[in-house]
């Protein structure tokens, strides 16, 4: 049987710090989403003064993202190119910029979704607190 890298909670916290001191370093207002690679929520941290509807996007997009194993924005992509048939695929309903899969040692191990500031932004909140694992 083979094995699989995981998250932990010492790196799920590593990521949110990370994560939220980018978003502080800014001065943006965000909530920040951790999922596993099933999709399953693991961490929601809501920064003073992000929009009460961020709580519900973040962890759409980090489920979008972990599920597709691809950044969410590449379903945006699709979706503004044309394809709005993919907006009624089942289970995936954060198809905007801002979820970022978790990859470790060629794995998805669970994605960031960032949901308060512009979605290229809320992306950099992302990378950033992803980053964190390989510092």
């Amino acid at each position: 049987m083979q094995t699989k890298p995981f998250l932990t909670l010492q790196d799920v916290k590593k990521i949110a710090a990370a994560a939220e001191a980018e978003a502080l370093a800014n001065n943006w207002a965000v909530v920040i989403a951790i999922v596993d690679d099933g999709g399953h929520l693991l961490w929601l941290q809501r920064l003073d003064g992000a929009a009460p509807v961020s709580s519900h996007i973040a962890p759409a997009k980090a489920n979008t993202a972990a599920l597709g194993r691809r950044e969410s924005k590449i379903y945006e992509d699709m979706i503004n190119g044309g394809r709005v048939s993919f907006l009624s695929a089942p289970f995936i309903d954060g198809m905007l910029e801002g979820g970022v899969p978790i990859v470790y040692d060629g794995q998805v191990v669970g994605a960031v979704g960032v949901s308060g500031v512009k979605s290229a932004e809320d992306a950099q909140i992302a990378r950033a607190g992803i980053a964190a694992l390989t510092a």
